[in-house]
């Protein structure tokens, strides 16, 4: 393998940043979308009970905020009646949107990298496969015919190419699968903060 790489040229060194990168970008993001860790079990029970004996406390609130990346949306909630007491159900609602928005973000951070890496891959494959192919051609002497070594040297040029797309595939298919995670998560995050914002508002009418 170490011949392969020396023989490929420097090419293929980008190649292996990248496959470096994809893999922490991956393992980071299955770690990091875990359901449990999102969308944590009973989060929502819990920030309605939260609000049954009266308004809950201002550690109450700091400990929602806790609950995965859903807990930071209840929180909101909560701490805009906190601080605006005659708040609309309106400005609560647009309080916990936002926080929403941010918490989307977060799911998917890395992930536009990640599929940069898959599109840049081939390219930087097929790159280091051409630049192969000048270098090799360029050492060819006219009336000097030496197809093993032309042979060789045309496998190893190849070689560029073949890791390019095993980079890439793998980040491709990683891509998709996170993505729609991500998608499945923010569709269950926005259901429990409607919930949320229901009770909210029943409990002040």
């Amino acid at each position: 393998m170490l011949s392969i790489i020396q023989a490929a040229g420097w090419p293929i060194w980008p190649l292996i940043i990248c496959s470096i990168f994809a893999l922490a970008i991956i393992f980071e993001r299955m770690f990091a979308l875990r359901a449990s860790k999102v969308i944590p079990h009973n989060a929502l029970s819990q920030a309605i009970n939260s609000t049954r004996q009266g308004f809950p406390t201002t550690t109450d609130i700091q400990s929602l905020a806790e609950l995965g990346s859903v807990g930071p949306i209840f929180a909101a909630g909560l701490q805009t009646l906190a601080m605006h007491p005659s708040a609309s159900h309106q400005d609560v609602r647009e309080s916990m949107e936002m926080e929403g928005r941010m918490a989307a973000n977060g799911l998917e951070r890395y992930l536009t990298a990640l599929a940069t890496l898959a599109s840049a891959a081939p390219l930087l494959g097929l790159l280091g496969t051409v630049i192969g192919m000048i270098e090799l051609f360029g050492l060819q002497t006219p009336g000097q015919q030496q197809p093993v070594e032309l042979a060789h040297g045309i496998s190893v040029a190849l070689y560029n190419t073949a890791l390019g797309l095993l980079v890439a595939i793998p980040c491709l298919m990683a891509w998709r699968f996170f993505k729609a995670k991500v998608d499945r998560l923010v569709l269950q995050m926005e259901w429990a903060s409607e919930q949320f914002a229901r009770h909210l508002a029943s409990m002040r009418d």
